[in-house]
């Protein structure tokens, strides 16, 4: 995958999938019978929110860093 590729792909995961995730979190929880308690409440989302991250930490790796093509191009 190029390295634009990627980039596009992480903002869209943000900007898209991220807030569909939080969604489906809070639904989640919401699916509880008795709302519980406010500590394990925050551990649920603490537990999703580290959750979302692992199957994508490649796709994060080295997004923020300039184009490794644009070096090559510009030599």
């Amino acid at each position: 995958m190029t390295f634009k590729a990627r980039k596009r792909l992480a903002i869209a995961v943000l900007v898209i999938g991220l807030p569909l995730y939080i969604v489906v979190a809070v639904t989640l929880v919401g699916l509880f019978e008795t709302r519980p308690s406010i500590l394990v409440e925050l551990a649920i989302y603490v537990g999703l929110g580290f959750l979302w991250m692992l199957p994508l930490r490649k796709l994060f790796l080295g997004v923020a860093r300039p184009d490794p093509d644009e070096n090559d191009k510009a030599e």
